[in-house]
C-alpha cells in the first residue's frame, strides 16, 4: 500500500509517499533522496517503481521532495545543504513505518553527493546506495570530456560521414578541441592525491570548501554498508570514476569490505530502459538482502 506523509524540516514542510510492505524483511526501511531537479516521481517515474519494488520486496520504502522541489514549501537550499532534509525523511520513515529501526539512503547524482556528505550526521544509518555521484567540477569535467565524447567520436562512423560531407565545421570543432585539450592538460598537471583540500578521510576539524573532500570525508568516515553503482556511458559516471582514481583517500574505497562497486557499461545516467531500471532494482535488493545485522548476526 502505498500513503502520503508530510512531515517538517527547518520550518518547512515536506512531503513524501510510503510505499509499504503486507510484511516487511528485517527492520531496514529505504530512504529514496531526490538527485537534480526533479521531485519524487522521478525521471521516468524511476522512484515510483524502484519504491514499490522494494516494497514488495518487503522493505518500507519513503521517497520525497526536498525542500523547494515538488509539492514541498521553502526554498531549495542546494544539494550541499540537504542534511537537515535526509535527516527528517529518516525520523519520518522511522515514525510511520515503528518496525524500522535502520535507514538506507538511496540517492542518484547530487542525491548520492548529498548522503555522502551527510553521512556522519544521519541517524540509524544501515548504508548507503550510491548511484552516479556528482563531481562536477572544473578541473575533472574537462579531462572527462575529452575522454568520454571527443575520443569516442574518433570511432563513430556517423561522425565521418557528417565530417566527409562537409556538415561538421571543421575549424571550429578543431578550436573547441584544442581549448578542451588545453584545459585537460592544466587540470591533469595540477594537485592529486589527496585533493585541493589535502583530507584523505581524517576529521581536522573545518569543512573542506570543495564539497568532493565533503563526499570523501563522509564516504571514509561513514561505518555502514556502501553500494556504488555507476553508469558507463554517462559523464557524471566517469567524471566521479576519474576523481575516484586520482584521490588517493578515495580510491582506497573500493579496497573496503563493507563498500561494493557495480558497473553498468550500457546504463546512461538515468538508467532510463526497463531493463536497466531492473537490474538497478535486482542490485539493490540482493545488497539489502546482504546488510549485516545488529550485534553481527
Amino acid at each position: 500500500t502505498e500513503e502520503g506523509l508530510s512531515f517538517a524540516c527547518q520550518g518547512e514542510n515536506l512531503m513524501g509517499v510510503l510505499s509499504r510492505p503486507d510484511a516487511t524483511r528485517g527492520d531496514v526501511g529505504v530512504v529514496v533522496a531526490v538527485g537534480g531537479p526533479q521531485y519524487r516521481v522521478g525521471s521516468h517515474r524511476q522512484f515510483v517503481l524502484l519504491a514499490r519494488s522494494l516494497a514488495e520486496a518487503g522493505y518500507p520504502a519513503l521517497r520525497f521532495d526536498v525542500r523547494g522541489m515538488g509539492d514541498s514549501t521553502g526554498e531549495f537550499p542546494g544539494f550541499e545543504a540537504l542534511g537537515p532534509d535526509l535527516q527528517a525523511a529518516a525520523s519520518a520513515l522511522q515514525s510511520a513505518a515503528p518496525g524500522v529501526r535502520r535507514v538506507v539512503v538511496w540517492g542518484l547524482c547530487d542525491a548520492a553527493s548529498a548522503a555522502m556528505m551527510q553521512a556522519r550526521r544521519l541517524p540509524a544509518l544501515a548504508g548507503l546506495v550510491l548511484l552516479n555521484p556528482w563531481t562536477r567540477h572544473a578541473d575533472t569535467h574537462a579531462r572527462t570530456e575529452v575522454k568520454q565524447y571527443y575520443a569516442q567520436r574518433l570511432f563513430d562512423a556517423a561522425f565521418w560521414r557528417k565530417l566527409f560531407s562537409g556538415r561538421v565545421q571543421v575549424v571550429v570543432a578543431a578550436r573547441e578541441l584544442a581549448v578542451k585539450l588545453a584545459r585537460s592538460l592544466r587540470a591533469s598537471l595540477g594537485p592529486r592525491g589527496a585533493g585541493a583540500g589535502g583530507v584523505e578521510g581524517a576529521d581536522t576539524g573545518a569543512e573542506p570548501a570543495d564539497f568532493r573532500e565533503r563526499m570523501v570525508r563522509g564516504a571514509l568516515a561513514c561505518a555502514a554498508p556502501q553500494l556504488y553503482v555507476l553508469s558507463g556511458r554517462d559523464h557524471v559516471s566517469a567524471e566521479f570514476v576519474d576523481y575516484a582514481r586520482d584521490h588517493t583517500g578515495l580510491a582506497r574505497l573500493w579496497h573496503r569490505a563493507d563498500v561494493q562497486r557495480l558497473d553498468l557499461p550500457e546504463a546512461d545516467h538515468t538508467f532510463s530502459s526497463a531493463e536497466l531500471r531492473a537490474a538497478v532494482e535486482q542490485a539493490t535488493l540482493r545488497w539489502l538482502d546482504q546488510l549485516p545485522q545488529p550485534g553481527g548476526r
